[in-house]
């Protein structure tokens, strides 16, 4: 099992840029793919990014993609989602998960463990 918090969120002007960090605890954090999804008022919980195991391989929303990065460290059991060039329509919560198993990258049922979420508000 692993437990995540999410941090770096917050408030920003439309254009301006954020670092999202998510820490673990709990069973070796190298095991597990790790996603970003995000949930605005009113909407579905959304993925956003993906990073596999070693780090290798990413995958993007197409609405983030060139303007997210996702990385991680896996001698600091965290991952990252640096978000630039953020737009009013970017405001939600962004949560972080950790996957298991097997599943798409990019499905919200692949993963097994949430955080509780970090709020990006963008100002236009």
């Amino acid at each position: 099992q692993v437990q995540l918090v999410e941090s770096g969120g917050g408030l920003v002007q439309a254009g301006g840029s954020l670092r999202l960090s998510c820490a673990a605890s709990g069973r070796t954090f190298s095991t597990y793919s790790m996603g970003w999804f995000r949930q605005a008022p009113g909407k579905e919980r959304e993925f956003v990014a993906a990073i596999t195991r070693s780090g290798v391989t990413t995958l993007y929303a197409d609405t983030v993609k060139g303007r997210f990065t996702i990385s991680r460290d896996n001698g600091k059991n965290t991952v990252y989602l640096q978000v630039n060039s953020l737009k009013p329509e970017d405001t939600a919560i962004y949560y972080c998960a950790a996957r298991d198993g097997l599943g798409a990258l990019g499905s919200r049922t692949s993963y097994d463990y949430w955080g509780q979420g970090t709020q990006v508000t963008v100002s236009s």
